[in-house]
């Protein structure tokens, strides 16, 4: 049985870094986002970094239904899943008082309820890959955020999400690990992504967190052995007291 991942948000920014670096691995890949058209080129670089099959699948992670779509097609392409890497996101600052709930149900959606949908679709294809390799076992890995750790000003709704993710992380270790899934949550500060550009005018690119620090942090955690749990990973950018994104 070949490995193979489920990369969410794999057009850009740290899940594209994420894909690419298990292309080079030899995994087979299932990569998702919104854009069809942008998506089809991020599969032929894939092929080209060394996957042997990669599966575009785009759709709206807002939509739990997508959820299920995305996972089956995982199934019908590669059998199991060794890794799933719970990426896709979206986040607007905006204070208690007067953030907008449509703008709130679209953050939970897309940083919650899907990624729940999508992990629960996807565990008995974690649990086979899992069992066909027992030393290794099957990995989540979910990026969540250092403001899902410390709570910020401007940032309640998306930390709120990002804490919650890290919680059902710990909660699937309880229940899953034992079975061979283990999962991490990464909860790095600021990244310097597309998502990030709006602080620019506080926080430069250039003293942000690099992609491809996380894209390393991934790679180790997917060669630790099945018996070894991570339950989370604060990585915080050089410079601050690490308490604040």
């Amino acid at each position: 049985m070949s490995r193979s991942a489920l990369v969410t948000g794999a057009s850009k920014g740290i899940g594209l870094g994420i894909a690419t670096r298990l292309a080079t691995l030899g995994y087979g890949l299932t990569i998702t986002a919104r854009d069809s058209e942008k998506l089809e080129v991020v599969a032929e670089g894939l092929r080209s970094a060394g996957s042997p099959d990669v599966a575009v699948v785009a759709g709206d992670m807002a939509d739990e239904e997508f959820a299920t779509e995305l996972v089956a097609a995982h199934g019908d392409r590669f059998g199991s899943m060794r890794a799933l890497i719970l990426n896709a996101g979206v986040g607007t600052s905006g204070s208690v008082a007067d953030y907008p709930m449509r703008r709130f149900d679209k953050t939970v959606a897309v940083n919650l309820r899907t990624p729940f949908a999508l992990l629960q679709a996807s565990l008995p294809l974690l649990r086979t890959a899992a069992g066909a390799d027992r030393d290794g076992g099957a990995k989540v890995i979910a990026l969540s955020s250092l403001t899902g750790v410390y709570s910020e000003s401007g940032l309640a709704v998306y930390g709120a999400t990002k804490a919650a993710l890290i919680s059902i992380v710990e909660a699937l270790n309880a229940e899953e690990s034992g079975n061979g899934v283990c999962a991490t949550a990464i909860a790095p500060g600021y990244v310097d992504t597309d998502m990030a550009a709006w602080i620019h005018d506080q926080i430069t690119p250039d003293t942000m967190i690099k992609v491809d620090d996380i894209v390393e942090l991934v790679d180790g955690l997917l060669r630790l052995s099945a018996r070894a749990v991570v339950p989370k990973v604060v990585m915080t950018r050089a410079g601050t007291d690490g308490y604040r994104a």
